[in-house]
């Protein structure tokens, strides 16, 4: 099963914050794109992580080619066609840039959307880029004319929340306002991610997945218990199990072997093959935890 994220990484602000040094990520078969990657730093607005830190919000850039991003040749060699920054803040300061990476090979079937909203300008929020994959034209149309109010359909509901929402279903009666083009193209399931930003505006990463590719191959929502101590996994969905148990939890903090803990606490990923935990932090304040597995 391949999954509609080929790579995950992120990157972190230097001692002296001047630059975005490595942190971490999961890289599958991509060896050598690694490898190169370890070795760059990025200033601000340098290269798509710097250009994610410069604007202080998520960039889709559909195009690695011809671009101002740095490893063009090496993502061209891996497959990798498609790259998402998503900058993570915790109060007024960058925590980290987290960088999805996608493809475009023909069973390649799915969307990553870009959702924002102005609230000088307007009640809506919607769609300022995304990335569909093999799901052809018509889809990405209709998500083009749907505008979302807060509190409906999945980018509304994240907006709302200020939390991560997950669907397995995108079927009729599921919230997602667009099902039956959804379910024309193969897209079944769908999660979002209200995304960091200290301006005033709001924006929500929305990744659709299709049944042949989904988005990871495990995800979970983890979320702070009354006291503060704990993270509780709310919700959490396998390809393979299906609905998990919501009972579990994990300590707040701890050591490289406690990503979940360490993500909240930080407010920058951490990373425990084969699973990457990413804090969810809208208006600046870590409110859960998202843990994808591949």
């Amino acid at each position: 099963m391949k999954t509609f994220i080929r790579v995950i990484e992120y990157w972190v602000p230097s001692q002296d914050r001047s630059l975005l040094e490595f942190g971490g990520g999961l890289f599958g078969a991509a060896t050598r794109f690694a490898a190169i990657s370890r070795n760059l730093c990025f200033g601000r607005g340098e290269g798509l992580p710097g250009q994610a830190w410069e604007t202080g919000h998520p960039i889709v850039l559909k195009e690695l080619e011809g671009s101002y991003f740095r490893r063009a040749a090496a993502a061209k060699a891996e497959g990798l066609t498609c790259g998402i920054a998503v900058p993570i803040f915790k109060g007024a300061d960058l925590s980290a840039v987290m960088v999805i990476f996608c493809g475009d090979d023909t069973e390649h079937a799915g969307a990553i959307e870009l959702w924002g909203n102005d609230p000088e300008e307007s009640k809506d929020m919607t769609l300022v880029d995304g990335y569909y994959g093999t799901t052809g034209d018509t889809f990405e149309f209709i998500s083009r004319a749907t505008a979302f109010r807060r509190g409906t359909g999945l980018p509304g509901m994240a907006w709302e929340r200020h939390k991560p929402v997950f669907l397995p279903d995108l079927g009729k009666g599921s919230g997602f306002l667009r099902a039956d083009g959804a379910v024309k193209v193969g897209i079944n399931r769908g999660f979002s991610i209200p995304c960091s930003t200290i301006d005033g505006s709001n924006y929500v990463m929305a990744f659709l997945s299709a049944l042949a590719t989904p988005i990871a191959r495990r995800v979970e929502i983890w979320e702070p218990d009354a006291s503060g101590t704990k993270l509780v996994r709310s919700f959490g969905f396998s390809e393979a199990d299906g609905v998990l148990s919501a009972s579990e939890t994990v300590d707040v903090g701890g050591d490289a072997a406690n990503p979940l803990g360490q993500a909240f606490a930080t407010g920058r990923p951490s990373v425990l093959e084969p699973m990457i935990a990413i804090p969810v932090a809208p208006q600046g304040g870590v409110t859960a935890v998202m843990a994808l597995h591949f």
